[in-house]
Order: C-alpha cells, then structure tokens, then sequence
C-alpha cells in the first residue's frame, strides 16, 4: 500500500543538513496539515494498520478477512481490555515469534504503570512505535520554541534515569517506556539535535545505581548553570526528589566543584569519566551555591541557582498536579510546561499552549499516531458509573464509540486505540475531556486513570486493589479481638518522596493492648499486597515512602460522615470515601490521630513477572 500518510519531519538530521528554523518550520506546517484533515488522516492510518497486518492471528480469529474500512473493522472486532489479550501477550513474551498480533517483528515489552493481577502490563513494541515517540517530542519542541526564542542555543537540564528492566522467557526486553527511550539509538544520536542537548552525560543517566545517576547529573547541572534554559524530569514527582536531593546533598557538591574532584562515593568508572569531562575547579561557583543553599528559606532555589531557565518541563497533569503548589515555590512561580500526553500503549498528544496555567492544559490529538475511538463516559451525581468504565462492553454500547472528529466539547470519554504494533480497539483506561479544538482536531483535559485512587510517582492504586489489601492486613489484628471499623486514604506528597497514608477506626473487643508492632506488620502486609509497580517505587526507585498509618479516635467517620452531610452529600446514599483529598477532611482526620506507625522495611521486589521468576 502507497504511503500517503503525512510525515513528520526528520529531526535527527545533522544540523548542517536542515537548520532548527527550518525544521520548526516544517513541524509547525504539519501540525496544521493533519489538525485540519483530520478525519481523513484517521482513515489512512486505520486502513494502513489493517493492511500491514492483514494476516495475524488476532485479526483472522476476528473474521476480518483482509477489510481496511472502518465500518467493518468496527463490526467485527470486540473493544477489549489487557485480559482480553493477555494469552496472546504471553505466547510472544514465551518466544513465540509467529504474527499473532502484528506482523512486524515484536522488538520488546514496555511495561505499563498499570497492572493486572499485581503485575505490570506488557506493552508489545516495534521500533517504528519508538521512532513515533521522539517525532512526538520534536512537534512539542517546536511550538514551545514558538514562545521561548533561541531555546535551541542553550541546554536542558533533565533529571533523567533508568529503571529496572527483566527479560522474558522468550528473551525479549521488558521495561518501562522511557528506559526504553534511553536506551535507544535515537538517544544516543540526540546531539544532532540542539533541543535534547542536555547537561547530563548518557553515561550518568545510563547508570543503574539511583544515587550516583543522580548526584553526577546534579553536579554536571550545577556546573553549567549558566548555559540552562530549561529543566524538568518526566513526571513532577521526580523533580521534586531531584530539588530534595540537592537539599540534602549541596555541601558535597560544593566541595566536588570548588576542588574539581568527584565524590569518592561514585564509583561507577564511566560516569566518573564523563563527568571529568565537565568539572574542573571553580571556587567562585561553590561559593555562589554555598551562598544561596545555606539562606533560611529555598523558596525559589531553582531560579536562583539555575538564572536563566525560562520553564519547568514536567507533567503536571492528573495524579501529578499534587505537586504543583511544591513546584511554584522552590521554582518563584516559573512556567510549569507539559508538552506531550502519551501512554506505554502509544504516543498520543501535544500541548499547543504550553505556557497556559497547569488547570488549563489540554492536549491536542496528532491524528498519525495510531486511530482513536472514544467511548462516552456516563457519571452518576458526579460520579463515573459502573456501566461505563465496566470491564466489558456490550454490542450496543461498543457501537457507541466515537471517531476523534465525532466527540462533543464538554462531553468525558474512554481512550480506545488501535496501534501500528499490535493493539486493536483496546481501552487504555484514560478519562478525557473535550475542552475545544485546533482546526478540526479535538483538543482534551485530562481527568483521571480509570479507578485509580492512589498515585504517588507512576504507581496506580485502585480502590478494589487497597480494599484487598487492608483485608490481608486486617489479620494481623485478630490476635487482640480487634478489627478495623473503617477507613480511608490520601496520597501524601508534604513528605519527599511521598507516600501513602491510611486511616483507621479500631474496634477493640478484647483487654489486651495491641503492640505498635503489629500496627507496623499491618503497614508491611498492606505493601506487600499492593502491586508491583509500588512496590519497584518504594524499592528499586524510592520513589515512594514508607506506608504509614494513623489510627483515629472511635466517631471519626461518623464526624467524616456528618461534614460530608453539611455540604450537600446524601445521608441515605452517603458512602465512605475510600481516599480523601478535600483539605478540610484531611484536616478533620488528622486533628482526630491517636497514633502513627510506618512499614518499617520495603516489601519484597524483584525485576520482572511472578510467573516468569517461578519459571526458573
């Protein structure tokens, strides 16, 4: 099949080939040509996905029989969740190489901050869904530098790693979309390109260990302070660990630039090399950081320290937004920008006004990136019902879903994607909002993840998922004739990294006193229930803090109950919410705390899947 798909342009050309202006230039053309014809991108991408992969597996089982027009693709294939495929996920991450869901060769797994049965989602990729990713970055990179000029002539200063990554039985890589991206041919040829020319060596961010990786490229960043227009990580909760990390760690990093030696406690010899390269002895410098990070208050510390940064670049949507009052303060107020939406199943999205207020950010559809369909989302008083968001859809309502020029403004829906490695009409469980358009390209809030009611970094914690575990934990009370009355929770990010918290209301039938150890074991067994992107988070990445739990005085639901009430809440359909982020009920139950007690170890981690690490 003739490609007539529209292209983005090539942004990894040597910079003698094509100047940045040019190249803007031509991205911000593309830009317009697919935002206007819309509809008919969307058609030459699903009918080009169709034909390369005519004959997989997963296509025949379904009776497609070669068809590339949407009305019968619809007709025939089922909107699906992971489950639904999970046994063919299985087969390929056991070695089988045959075309069951797409008819390129599968390059690897990128696993999903979702789970299923505790485990993360395992992501099918081709390298060409790789090449999309940074033809992503480069569309974002050029309307930022519609605002920012001469962005291109100095650098980023990204805090930027690695995480753990397993193999499966069948030898294909497993890990998470941005170790993927680092790890990347693309990556490394990022010097072609004048916005990824960064501060961090690849050899520091490359590094396996959490602590070097991060002291090397604070270090690099502090020495060329001067040349940085922007920072940022990917996820805001990263940055604020990167600036915690600097508050605790800026008096050895003096010593390090004002005498022009590396810390003895990094001991990885690439990284030690690479940063060599970029410290030398600057006395005056340490002095001038010195100065600043011994002052009484670190409000503002980033413009400060780094003078010329124009914004912050990280997401700071959904789950994220959390961290945004942490970030206006360390950083007085600089621009928050999230440039891009995008998940582990695909890239989806830019943000053409990226210089907006954080609650105004909504993302503008690229329609080359895979064919989008959306599935109305029906709220109850407010709430998403059961029907909407339920793990399967009957015929009538999958025939209600919606082409990306179909939805309505104002109206929530489910993202559903077909994607060129492999995913047909699958439920990336992202609740969207229209908020307007860019020509004729929808452009989306973001709400919320499907159920999720904890997130910290990139861990997702539904409310069947605690329910669960605060069941298990339970048990540990029994011995003392005791059990938990109700509860609730909040994400806490006042603490760095933060973590999350629960309430308990104790029932205590018996005379014996519960030890403060048993409140511990039921912290730990609450952890090690929760799936196992947690539990990397507060392992591997410490990304996450210790669980903790705050047992409350006997009536303070009811007082949670009856504040509710005072609002406008329903007495007779009142039901305890199972976490709490209204100030003034979070307020409410910590004035009421009797006791706090924290897991006092990490629970149990290992890379890759239960099933797989059993095989061995």
């Amino acid at each position: 099949m003739e490609r007539i798909i529209p292209e983005v342009p090539n942004s990894w050309k040597k910079a003698t080939d094509c100047s940045i202006v040019e190249l803007n230039k031509k991205c911000l053309q593309f830009i317009e040509e697919v935002t206007t014809n819309v509809d008919e991108v969307q058609r030459r991408v699903l009918a080009e996905i169709l034909s390369r992969n005519a004959n997989v597996e997963y296509l025949q089982r379904h009776d497609l029989n070669g068809h590339t027009d949407r009305e019968i693709f619809k007709k025939v294939m089922p909107v699906i969740t992971y489950e639904d495929i999970q046994s063919d996920i299985n087969r390929i991450a056991n070695g089988d190489k045959s075309p069951i869901l797409c008819s390129q060769p599968i390059s690897g797994f990128l696993t999903s901050s979702g789970t299923s049965g505790g485990e993360r989602k395992l992501m099918p990729t081709i390298q060409e869904e790789l090449g999309k990713r940074f033809q992503q970055r480069s569309l974002a990179m050029s309307v930022i530098s519609q605002f920012v000029p001469d962005l291109e002539k100095g650098k980023g200063m990204y805090f930027l790693s690695i995480k753990s990554e397993a193999k499966t039985p069948g030898g294909l890589p497993a890990r998470p979309v941005l170790t993927s991206i680092y790890k990347s041919p693309y990556f490394h040829d990022r010097h072609r390109n004048p916005y990824t020319n960064y501060t961090s060596p690849a050899e520091t961010i490359l590094c396996p260990d959490s602590y070097q990786s991060m002291y090397s490229q604070m270090l690099c960043g502090l020495c060329q302070h001067k040349e940085v227009l922007r920072v940022g990580s990917y996820f805001a909760s990263s940055f604020v660990r990167a600036i915690r990390f600097l508050e605790k760690h800026w008096s050895l990093l003096c010593n390090d630039i004002r005498m022009g030696t590396i810390n003895t406690q990094i001991t990885d010899q690439s990284v030690r090399e690479s940063v060599m390269n970029i410290l030398k002895p600057d006395p005056e410098l340490a002095d001038f950081i010195e100065a600043e990070c011994s002052k009484d208050s670190w409000q503002g510390i980033i413009a400060r320290l780094w003078t010329n940064t124009k914004y912050v670049d990280v997401v700071v949507t959904g789950s994220m937004s959390q961290y945004i009052p942490t970030l206006d303060y360390y950083t007085n107020g600089l621009p928050l920008v999230s440039p891009m939406y995008g998940s582990s199943e695909c890239p989806f999205a830019i943000n053409l006004n990226p210089f907006c207020k954080p609650s105004k950010i909504s993302y503008t559809f690229i329609p080359t990136m895979c064919y989008f369909e959306f599935a109305p989302i029906h709220r109850d008083n407010g709430v998403i019902s059961s029907t909407s968001m339920s793990k399967s859809r009957n015929e009538k309502e999958q025939n209600q879903l919606v082409d990306l020029v179909d939805v309505q403004i104002g109206q929530e829906y489910e993202l559903v994607v077909t994607t060129y490695s492999g995913l047909y009409r699958y439920r990336v469980g992202d609740v969207l909002r229209v908020a307007g358009y860019k020509n004729n390209a929808p452009q989306f809030y973001f709400v919320c993840r499907e159920n999720v009611i904890l997130s910290i970094d990139s861990d997702k914690t539904d409310e069947a998922e605690l329910q669960n575990a605060v069941k298990y934990a339970v048990h540990n009370l029994i011995p003392f004739d005791a059990n938990v009355a109700e509860y609730t929770s909040y994400a806490d990010t006042a603490t760095i990294p933060g973590h999350y918290v629960l309430f308990w209301e104790i029932n205590v039938h018996g005379s014996t006193q519960i030890p403060l150890s048993v409140f511990e074991d039921c912290c730990l067994t609450i952890e090690e229930s929760l799936n196992s992107v947690y539990r990397q988070g507060r392992t591997s990445d410490k990304s996450i803090g210790p669980l903790e739990i705050r047992i409350v005085e006997i009536g303070t639901f009811d007082k949670l109950m009856d504040y509710c009430v005072s609002l406008g809440a329903s007495l007779d359909q009142y039901k305890t919410p199972r976490c709490v982020k209204f100030a003034p009920l979070v307020e409410l139950l910590n004035s009421r705390v009797i006791s706090r007690h924290f897991s006092p170890t990490c629970p149990n981690w290992v890379p890759g899947n239960k099933q797989w690490n059993n095989m061995n």
